[in-house]
Order: structure tokens, then C-alpha cells, then sequence
């Protein structure tokens, strides 16, 4: 039981004669084994319903505590989760709008590759590409000379040559994309293999 109920219970009682009260384990209503309380007769019945009004309300009170803490954690769950949720549904959104601009980023790649990239395009297609890398974290990769790894780039070609000693990037026909640690579009490469 709560002390301080406990207390406002025993102050409750203070000034009420407990010598005439009935002993707890006897039926409410039945005076002590003295014979006496005839008119007192109701104390002892008025002290047990108090009693048991008093523990009746604690019960009530420790149930309502539980019930509140179990809501409270019930809440702070519920938080947690949405935050979680929030963050995976910001990340997929940037992997979409980042996806849809790849076939762009390649039509700059291709017109820097053949020297058409010139004026207020190259420069508009200069910040593009650093604000995708600033504030989305995007990187292009696949180079020529790269050691191959089929978990970044796809070999759609394969030729033999004495210059390399494992497996490398002879030519990239289209550079991978990442975000962070994913790959977003793996790269096209044609891979030399030792001879």
C-alpha cells in the first residue's frame, strides 16, 4: 500500500476507540469477546467498511498507475516507431527522386565525354550533379583501371590482356550510382581479365 495512504487512513481513525472493535478475523457487526459494545455495536462494522474502502481504493489506485504506465510506454513506442518510420520513408523518397534522375546525369556524362557540354548547361548541370552529392550524398563510380567487384559493377563485355594481374574495368559503357553505402544502379563496364 501506498504510505501515504496508509497515513491518511490511520489519521482518519485517530480519536476512534479501537479497544471495543471487533478482532479482524471476526464477521463485521459482532462486538469483542468481552461482551461489551451493545450501542457501540455499529464501530466495529463503520471501521471495516472504511477498511475495506481504504484497500478497495488502493487496489483502484495501483490499477490506474499500472495502467498509466503501460500507456506511457505504449506512447513512447509509438514514437520511436514513427521516428524510425519517418527516416526510411525520407531515405526511399531521396532513392526515387535520385533514380529518376540518373538517365539525366547520363546524358550529361555523354555530353561531357563528346565535348558538348559548354556555357550556362555545363554550369547547370555542375550544380546539379553537387547539390545530388552535397545534400543526398550521391557518387558516381566505375572508372577505367578499377579492380573488377560484381557487387558494383555489371560486365556486359570480357576481354583477355597481358597489362592486368586480376580482373579490371576496361572500359565503362555506364558509371554506377550510389547513395551512401547502397548502389543505386550498378556500373556497365567491359572487363579485362589476365591472359
Amino acid at each position: 500500500m501506498d504510505p501515504a495512504l496508509a497515513d491518511e487512513i490511520e489519521a482518519a481513525f485517530d480519536g476512534v476507540d479501537l479497544s471495543s472493535a471487533a478482532p479482524a478475523d471476526a464477521p463485521p457487526g459482532e462486538a469483542d469477546s468481552s461482551g461489551e459494545g451493545g450501542a457501540d455495536g455499529q464501530a466495529p462494522s463503520e471501521l471495516e467498511q472504511a477498511r475495506a474502502q481504504a484497500a478497495q481504493a488502493a487496489e483502484e489506485l495501483a490499477r490506474a498507475r499500472a495502467d498509466l504506465y503501460n500507456l506511457q510506454q505504449e506512447y513512447q513506442g509509438f514514437v520511436r516507431r514513427s521516428r524510425e518510420s519517418a527516416a526510411g520513408h525520407r531515405e526511399a523518397g531521396q532513392a526515387s527522386v535520385v533514380e529518376t534522375l540518373i538517365p539525366v546525369l547520363d546524358e550529361i556524362e555523354l555530353a561531357r565525354q563528346h565535348g558538348d557540354l559548354t556555357g550556362t548547361f555545363a554550369t547547370t548541370a555542375g550544380k546539379l550533379e553537387q547539390i545530388l552529392a552535397d545534400k543526398f550524398g550521391l557518387e558516381r563510380f566505375g572508372e577505367v583501371g578499377e579492380v573488377f567487384d560484381p557487387k558494383l559493377h555489371d560486365a556486359l563485355m570480357a576481354t583477355e590482356s597481358s597489362e592486368v594481374t586480376e580482373p579490371s574495368i576496361a572500359l565503362v559503357l555506364q558509371p554506377g550510382y550510389k547513395l551512401g553505402e547502397r548502389v543505386v544502379r550498378a556500373a556497365r563496364v567491359q572487363v579485362a581479365n589476365p591472359a
